[in-house]
């Protein structure tokens, strides 16, 4: 029963910390607001890195800690770095072929929905736009209100 009543508690952080996304902040203390509630949002990303799982459907927040060079080669992706705890750091590789750009800068705080991969350095996250075969689960970034997709 305490399984359950966590798992329902991380739901409910999970859908706190995302619907925040789509509120305006009324004190200016939005992005301090997102990090904490990122804490509590981040379980299913936690847990498949905690079991070195890959390919499994997550979703979360974190602050950009990093820009990275776009990769060009193949499908375009835009990569970033994101600490979503303070043990672990996510790559992000958002295809910018079939979304838009995140127009991210150190220190924002984003939410997304994606894909995780499993690597010892705390795994990458992509998937993060719409799939557009219809034959994967779509996903996401929020970034200052606006959902890339």
């Amino acid at each position: 029963m305490k399984h359950v009543i966590k798992h329902l508690c991380y739901a409910l952080a999970l859908t706190f910390a995302l619907c925040a996304c789509n509120q305006p902040s009324a004190n200016g203390n939005q992005p301090a607001q997102l990090a904490e509630q990122a804490t509590a949002s981040n379980h299913s990303v936690e847990q498949a890195f905690s079991a070195k799982q890959s390919n499994v459907q997550a979703s979360g927040a974190g602050v950009i800690v990093k820009l990275l060079a776009d990769d060009n080669k193949g499908a375009r992706h835009q990569k970033f770095l994101v600490k979503i705890n303070p043990q672990q750091t996510l790559l992000f590789a958002h295809n910018i072929d079939l979304a838009p750009r995140v127009p991210v800068q150190a220190g924002d705080t984003i939410s997304f929905s994606g894909e995780y991969v499993y690597n010892p350095k705390g795994g990458v996250i992509h998937w993060t736009h719409h799939s557009p075969k219809g034959n994967h689960p779509g996903g996401w970034i929020m970034h200052k209100n606006e959902k890339y997709q």
